[in-house]
C-alpha cells in the first residue's frame, strides 16, 4: 500500500514539473499574413474616345487678297463629335504611349469678311463643312494615383486629312463714289481634301474602375494645318484658275470622354509565407 502512495506521489511531482516548465516557455505568434500585391507595371491596352470640338481658324485667303486695302473678318465654326479608337502600351506606373485614329464629323462654317479696295467698299458671306480624319502617336506622362485618380500629360504627333465641302462666298460690293445700284456675286468652290501635319497635347484625369478598366476624361489642342477649296468659279460657271481659297490654322479645342481595357491580366505578387528559425 505504501509502495502505491509513493508512486502517486512520484508521478503528481512529474506532472506538476513539466506544466511549470510549459508556462515558462515563450509562445510565438502565428506567421504573418501578407496580403497579395498587385504589380501594375507594363501591358497592352485598347481603348475608345467620343467627345466634341471647338474649332478656330485663323483666316481665309485668296489670291484676289492682293486688291484689298483692309479686311475684317469674322469666322466661326459649329461643334462637330469627335469618334475614335487606338491601342497602346503601357510601360510602367508613369509612362505610356498609344496610336489613335478618329473621325471628327462635320462642322457648319460661317463666316464674313468686311472688305476696302480700290474703288469701293464689300461684304463677302462664306458657308461651307468640314470634317478630319486624324491619325496621332501619342506618349503621356501619369502623375502619381490617389483614389483610383490618376492625373496625366502628354503629346502627340501625326497626320490629318482636312475636307473641305460645299464652299460658297456670296458677295456685295459698292461704290460710295459714285453712287448707284450694289452689285452681287456668288461663288463656288469645290470640295477638297488635303493631309496636314498635326501635332497635340493632352491634360486629364483617369479613374481605375477595375484592374484591367480605367474611364478618362481629357482635354486636347489639336492643330491640323490649313483646308483648301477646289478654285472658285462664278454661278454662270466661269473658273478663276489657280484661285481656291485658304483655311489657315485650323486648330481645335477638344472634350474628350475614354475608356481604356487592358489586354493582359495584372501580375499577382505572393511574398513567401514567415519561417520563424530557433
Amino acid at each position: 500500500m505504501r509502495s502505491v502512495k509513493s508512486f502517486i506521489a512520484a508521478g503528481a511531482a512529474t506532472l506538476l514539473s513539466q506544466a511549470a516548465f510549459a508556462a515558462d516557455m515563450a509562445i510565438a505568434p502565428p506567421p504573418a499574413y501578407a496580403p497579395a500585391v498587385v504589380e501594375d507595371f507594363g501591358g497592352w491596352y485598347l481603348r475608345g474616345d467620343i467627345g466634341f470640338s471647338n474649332q478656330r481658324v485663323g483666316r481665309l485667303n485668296n489670291l484676289d487678297d492682293s486688291t484689298l486695302t483692309s479686311s475684317v473678318q469674322t469666322n466661326n465654326f459649329n461643334t462637330a463629335g469627335i469618334f475614335g479608337l487606338g491601342v497602346g502600351y503601357k510601360v510602367n506606373n508613369w509612362f505610356r504611349a498609344d496610336v489613335t485614329g478618329e473621325y471628327r464629323g462635320n462642322s457648319q462654317f460661317h463666316g464674313t469678311d468686311r472688305i476696302t479696295y480700290v474703288g469701293g467698299v464689300g461684304t463677302d458671306t462664306y458657308h461651307a463643312t468640314k470634317n478630319e480624319w486624324v491619325v496621332l502617336a501619342n506618349a503621356y506622362v501619369d502623375l502619381g494615383t490617389w483614389w483610383c485618380i490618376t492625373p496625366f500629360i502628354g503629346a502627340g504627333v501625326g497626320g490629318a486629312r482636312v475636307a473641305i465641302n460645299g464652299f460658297t462666298d456670296q458677295s456685295i460690293a459698292s461704290n460710295p463714289v459714285q453712287p448707284g445700284p450694289a452689285l452681287a456675286g456668288l461663288a463656288y468652290g469645290d470640295s477638297v481634301s488635303k493631309w496636314n501635319l498635326a501635332w497635340a497635347v493632352h491634360a486629364g484625369l483617369a479613374y481605375k474602375v477595375t484592374p484591367n478598366f480605367t474611364v478618362e476624361l481629357a482635354y486636347r489642342y489639336l492643330d491640323m494645318g490649313d483646308g483648301l477649296t477646289g478654285d472658285l468659279r462664278t454661278f454662270d460657271g466661269n473658273n478663276f484658275r489657280n484661285n481656291p481659297m485658304t483655311f489657315k490654322d485650323i486648330t481645335s479645342h477638344d472634350l474628350k470622354l475614354g475608356v481604356r481595357w487592358n489586354l493582359e491580366n495584372p501580375q499577382v505578387y505572393a511574398p513567401p509565407p514567415l519561417i520563424r528559425k530557433g
